[in-house]
């Protein structure tokens, strides 16, 4: 299978989509593979040679940020949140329709004036110069990283979320598949 295969196969999103799908969880299987790498370091310092790895909780920590703000407008665009559909049968299609764009909207405006705070919290951070205990890395940039990402999970969920809604394209996917 060549690699252009590979990606239409597992990326079916139209063009720029793809590409941008692609990127991100390129980030965040490298930055995932780095905490492993990270982690098993420490560790064999840890326990051979009497003496960890300085910072590497911090760099966990904004690993894990940069990893799932990463795949947040991912999750958002396909879909792919956890879904509970106990009263969908009941209540009728019209109305689990009107309630989703219900939902739709308070998300994405949710992640809009958080994605606000978010950034007013970073520049404030820069400003002051913030940067972590020990590694001295300055956390306006992360913090930014993650309003930014929140911004674009808000407009992934105001279009295409509100498009799977409407569409009625919004069923449960089985677990493995």
């Amino acid at each position: 299978m060549s690699i252009r295969d590979w990606i239409d196969k597992n990326y079916p999103e139209p063009n720029l989509y793809r590409w941008v799908g692609l990127v991100l969880e390129g980030i965040s299987a490298t930055v995932l593979f780095l905490l492993m790498a990270l982690t098993c370091v420490d560790v064999v310092g840890r326990y051979l040679f009497n003496n960890s790895i300085n910072g590497a909780f911090e760099l966990t920590q904004m690993g894990l940020a940069i990893m799932v703000f990463a795949q947040m407008p991912l999750i958002t665009w396909r879909g792919s949140h956890v879904v509970v559909d106990l009263l969908d049968h009941i209540l009728g299609s019209r109305i689990v329709k009107v309630l989703g764009i219900f939902s739709v909207f308070i998300i994405s405006s949710s992640f809009y004036f958080l994605a606000i705070r978010i950034y007013e919290l970073a520049e404030r951070s820069l400003r002051r110069g913030e940067v972590s205990e020990y590694l001295k890395i300055p956390t306006g940039y992360l913090t930014e990283y993650i309003a930014i990402m929140s911004w674009i999970t808000a407009a992934c969920m105001l279009t295409y979320g509100a498009y799977r809604v409407l569409k009625g394209n919004n069923e449960s996917q089985q677990f493995g598949e």
